[in-house]
């Protein structure tokens, strides 16, 4: 009987190098490494965090759609959602023939042309336990690319559901990995989650758990971000926590202490029968939220991030950097600065549309650059390149 879920990869990565290199290298990055990850090109100095772009996770799933496009080179392959969230490494699975599968209106994936003989790739962010299940129905291969990252998330939240605990989970509820960690407490029909978007949010959950309050109003408020029939009086009354592993860790951990402190305030001595915490903190995310710390402690004139506008990661090392007062751009790719105008293409922290500055280089000369954890490092160095030009100046090494 033919194998139809895959996980473990396929042996097939030096078959793959040769294209991973010509469509993710960067020199100009290999160079900024090799200095100490310092570039002066003419009056500009160029800073890169020590620890950014594809992390394991991206990696391992980039390199497993790739090797799985050469191991089933007959037969049509699709994607569910996104890869991970880069236009540019979507893009180039779509040049290999992928088929992107998008949700409808309904919020649902439409799986209904996809038969037994397609092959299937789950992304880095996974998919719910309901989707996982269809597909398995349809009886197509699986290629399962979820970060191990998240699978950790998903062990925690299902040992809260089996335990009758609810998983509060810090996150976006309409993210892919959020959505699909919560569907992993449905398993249990005990199953329950409740997703707060920032401290705020928590500091309502915090009020309730301490004083009561009005369910419905709060029903109201959490109406999209909680499992069905959620009963605020009765489902809060033992609750786990975990986070969409692209969060700001500090902030992930200052909601975990806010709660825990609102359990002891609640229930004294006996706190420890309602509350449970596990660090689910992806290491990468952090790694790369450290490292952003550690360049602001030396003098930026700017800082930019480069990385797709709807990814997670992303968005908050832009945060961290506007957070400590430093002038930073979040650019989703190396074309948003316009080396004939001076201007720049950008998305404002905490925006959803895309706005452009004029002459936003202006004096600077010491520039910060990261990346999220999807970007790859051939983006990394275009900017750079774009960036020399923007100030009339050309990088010297060679580009690939």
């Amino acid at each position: 009987m033919e194998n139809t879920y895959f996980r473990r990869g396929f042996g097939l990565k030096t078959e793959i190098e040769g294209q991973l290199a010509a469509d993710y290298h960067s020199t100009v990055v290999e160079a900024l490494r090799a200095n100490q990850f310092r570039l002066t090109v003419g009056p500009l100095t160029f800073r890169l965090a020590r620890e950014f772009g594809f992390c394991y996770g991206v990696d391992r799933a980039v390199d497993y759609a790739y090797e799985t496009r050469i191991k089933f080179p007959d037969r049509r392959l699709y994607l569910v959602g996104e890869i991970i969230h880069n236009p540019h490494v979507n893009q180039k699975l779509r040049d290999m023939g992928v088929r992107f599968l998008a949700r409808g209106e309904d919020g649902e994936f439409d799986f209904s042309g996809i038969v037994a003989n397609d092959a299937v790739i789950l992304p880095a962010f996974g998919v719910t336990i309901g989707d996982f299940g269809r597909l398995r129905e349809i009886g197509c291969v699986l290629v399962d690319t979820t970060c191990g990252s998240v699978l950790n998330v998903w062990k925690r939240v299902e040992s809260y559901a089996r335990d009758g605990f609810t998983a509060i989970i810090h996150g976006k509820h309409d993210h892919e990995e959020t959505k699909a960690t919560a569907s992993q407490v449905m398993k249990y029909p005990q199953g329950r989650y409740l997703v707060v978007l920032d401290m705020d949010e928590a500091r309502l959950v915090c009020d309730f758990i301490e004083h009561g309050g009005d369910p419905v109003a709060l029903g109201a408020r959490f109406a999209r971000a909680t499992s069905p029939g959620f009963d605020f009086q009765h489902d809060l009354l033992r609750v786990g926590i975990a986070n969409q592993t692209t969060m700001l860790s500090g902030e992930s951990l200052a909601i975990a202490e806010e709660i825990r402190r609102s359990i002891v305030r609640r229930y004294g001595d006996a706190a420890g029968d309602h509350f449970r915490s596990f660090d689910t903190i992806c290491s990468a995310t952090q790694e790369r939220q450290d490292a952003v710390v550690a360049l602001l402690e030396e003098p930026l004139d700017v800082m930019v991030v480069v990385g797709g506008y709807n990814s997670s990661n992303t968005c908050h090392l832009a945060a961290l950097v506007q957070s400590r007062g430093v002038p930073v751009f979040h650019i989703e790719d190396a074309d948003a600065v316009d080396t004939v105008t001076g201007a720049v293409r950008h998305q404002p922290i905490g925006s959803t549309q895309e706005a452009t500055t004029d002459r936003w280089l202006g004096d600077a000369r010491i520039i910060g650059i990261t990346a999220g954890a999807s970007t790859p490092n051939n983006k990394i160095g275009e900017t750079v390149v774009r960036i020399c030009r923007t100030a009339g100046v050309e990088v010297n090494v060679a580009l690939a």
